[in-house]
């Protein structure tokens, strides 16, 4: 009995190499099969396989269930981010320094793998740390990603996956030229340099009016002093009721506003602000004398009347505001 103990103790250091050999050997056989079919493409054996300790590298190996029958939407939006991935890694670690391996395991291949699992959802995500090694951790148990958050990109996984790899350096994702977006681009700044070319000589004299940006500032000042920023900020409503089953384009106090009560000020100061410069402007080169007489008195009263609604909106923002102008 003695000496079949010292025996058996004698065997166990060999074992332990003979497991570690054959783990390495397991990596260097899928790893070699990844460079040309990357990521790997497994079934319930492989699966096994891959996964078994012990295992001096590290496994992730996405669950998903890619058939149109079992309608994962998210499984088919995620597999060439994950395809990306997995090329983007074997053609950057060719020499396998990150022991690591990356498989797919659809659910048409693998449905044991599924049912010993338990998973009733996909896509699930599942990482195998090393058993053996100097980064081993004995447990062996793998750590799982959720697409809680819809598709992710092959850049969020591969940040996932490193912060559970040793220091050392990762390959980047290395996306394909999309060609069909350089040629989309291109033809379109053609175009508008093409456009801009020929139509130059008609744009520009329209770009030096004065007249032009004279009113689309005046446009701008009108609409911003108007209230149109308060509206968007606090999402007034454009009209309400008086409580009387009519309705209200005016709201009480300076602290409220309705949509309506802003276009309505705005066209008040737009009235004021075109008659003012029709009277500066344009009424004294009228050359007939009676026009011109006729002119003053139409603006004047255009100015007196608009002053006047103005005044009356502004009493009802402000209640105890004393005076009037006629006739409002």
């Amino acid at each position: 009995m003695k000496r079949s103990g010292l025996f058996n103790l004698a065997l166990l250091p060999l074992l332990c190499i003979g497991a570690k050999g054959a783990s390495g050997e397991r990596f260097e056989e899928f790893h070699a099969r990844s460079q040309s079919s990357a990521p790997l493409r497994l079934d319930d054996a492989s699966y096994d396989q891959i996964t078994a300790a012990p295992r001096n590298h590290s496994v992730v190996v996405l669950l998903t269930a890619l058939e149109a029958r079992f309608g994962c939407q998210l499984c088919r939006d995620f597999q060439p981010e994950w395809d990306l991935l997995g090329k983007s890694w074997a053609k950057g670690d060719r020499n396998g320094e990150s022991r690591i391996l990356l498989g797919t395991l659809d659910f048409a291949e693998g449905k044991e793998t599924f049912r010993k699992l338990m998973l009733q959802t996909a896509p699930i995500m599942l990482l195998f740390p090393p058993t053996s090694g100097q980064n081993a951790k004995p447990d062996g148990q793998p750590i799982r990603f959720d697409f809680t958050a819809g598709p992710q990109s092959a850049e969020s996984v591969v940040g996932w996956i490193t912060r559970h790899l040793p220091e050392g350096p990762k390959p980047a994702i290395q996306r394909p030229l999309n060609y069909f977006r350089i040629i989309t681009i291109t033809t379109t700044l053609l175009g508008i340099v093409t456009f801009i070319s020929v139509a130059y000589p008609y744009i520009l004299p329209v770009i030096q009016n004065r007249n032009l940006w004279a009113a689309i500032s005046l446009i701008i000042i009108l609409l911003f002093t108007s209230g149109h920023m308060f509206n968007h900020i606090r999402k007034v409503p454009y009209v309400a009721g008086d409580g009387k089953g009519g309705i209200s384009y005016f709201a009480g106090g300076f602290s409220n506003q309705f949509g309506m009560e802003t276009q309505i000020v705005a066209a008040m100061y737009g009235t004021l602000s075109f008659a003012t410069i029709a009277l500066a402007l344009k009424v004294p080169r009228i050359s007939d004398p009676k026009k011109q007489q006729l002119a003053v008195f139409v603006w004047g009263g255009i100015v007196l009347g608009m002053y006047s609604f103005l005044l009356s909106v502004f009493r009802i923002k402000n209640g105890g505001y004393p005076f009037h102008l006629p006739p409002f």
